[in-house]
């Protein structure tokens, strides 16, 4: 079982600007032998806040059908940063990471807990913990923020997540304590941790790229070595996991 971090570059202009880059590193991971592949924070359309209730999609929408195809064809599972629906009636949009699989099946999860500011245009998820199945490999879900809080990452331990994914926005001033975070997640939790950031600014961001796959001792097994395209892959085996990161070409 091999799993990535995509470390894309967003455009601006929503999805349609933004898809073909996904699946020139949706084709990068299926060369490397990539089963699940994870994006950054709002990948489809960059930390673009006062537009995400212009670009909620839910995953049967046209424009995510180049994704779904990708998947299908790869055989692979792609977790896409964008805006997700309102999950109530006159609620606002989600900051959502949903799965297209190889199977056409579909899940969306929702930022549990936003970043200060965000909640002006965004509203928290209602899951607690979010953990889907890739073929025996328990993976919970996470968006950003959700990293700077144990109670999340330890209800997905609870819930049985072998890896705790993450899509970030992270920049050089958070870069320390979100990576803290995360490897005190994984010594703590017993579980490895994957975190996709984006390589390149987003949102008034300069994001520095560097994401990275922990084992659940908390060792940094890899990392990109800064921006740019680049995949961070781990697979696990009956030994353990091991992980390196690639760059992606242009």
């Amino acid at each position: 079982m091999r799993v990535a971090a995509a470390q894309t570059t967003s455009r601006p202009g929503g999805p349609a600007a933004n898809i073909d880059t996904h699946l020139r590193f949706a084709q990068a991971a299926a060369d490397a032998g990539v089963n699940v592949l994870v994006f950054p924070e709002l990948s489809l359309t960059g930390y673009d806040l006062p537009a995400l209730e212009h670009w909620a999609r839910a995953p049967e929408d046209q424009a995510f059908a180049p994704l779904r195809e990708a998947a299908r064809r790869h055989g692979m599972s792609l977790v896409v940063g964008t805006p997700a629906p309102a999950e109530r009636p006159g609620g606002r949009p989600g900051i959502g990471a949903i799965t297209f699989r190889a199977d056409g099946g579909t899940q969306v999860y929702r930022k549990r807990h936003l970043h200060p500011g965000e909640e002006a245009h965004a509203e928290a998820g209602t899951e607690d913990a979010q953990v889907q199945d890739f073929s025996g490999l328990p993976v919970a879900m996470a968006v950003c923020a959700d990293i700077g809080h144990a109670v999340h990452a330890d209800a997905a331990a609870r819930a049985g997540a072998a890896l705790y994914a993450a899509g970030v926005v992270v920049s050089d001033g958070g870069h320390a304590h979100d990576t803290a975070c995360a490897q005190g997640h994984a010594r703590r939790c017993g579980m490895a941790v994957l975190l996709a950031n984006h390589g390149a600014p987003t949102g008034g961001y300069a994001c520095v790229g560097r994401s990275a796959f922990w084992a659940p001792d908390g060792a940094l097994l890899a990392e990109a070595p800064g921006t740019g395209d680049w995949l961070v892959v781990a697979e696990r085996s009956p030994s353990g996991w091991t992980a390196h990161a690639r760059p992606v070409a242009p």
